[in-house]
């Protein structure tokens, strides 16, 4: 699987780079290798117009025939990944039923 990661206001360091990467590449078990064909995802934290530290994930995972989107906003930037995975999981599952 091909995963683009993009940044904005933060450093990709590898450690969140190999989270964000295990986290996309778990959503493989629920289409197989063959559908999946490209995923990509945005880090960034929120500066303007907000107080501490405000992080958003984002991504984009194109499948056969479809293009499955999420994001999160939250005060932990890796929690704001699961919760985009999490959400991916269940619209992948929403797509595996209607096929």
């Amino acid at each position: 699987m091909n995963i683009a990661i993009k940044t904005k206001n933060i450093t990709l360091n590898s450690a969140l780079k190999e989270f964000t990467e295990d986290k996309i590449k778990s959503l493989e078990k629920f289409l197989g290798n063959t559908e999946l064909l490209l995923a990509e995802v945005e880090l960034c934290k929120l500066e303007h117009g907000y107080k501490g530290n405000v992080f958003r994930a984002e991504a984009q995972i194109q499948v056969k025939g479809k293009l499955l989107r999420a994001e999160s906003t939250m005060d932990d930037l890796r929690k704001a990944i699961v919760d985009v995975k999490d959400s991916l999981q269940v619209q992948i599952k929403k797509y595996r039923e209607t096929r």
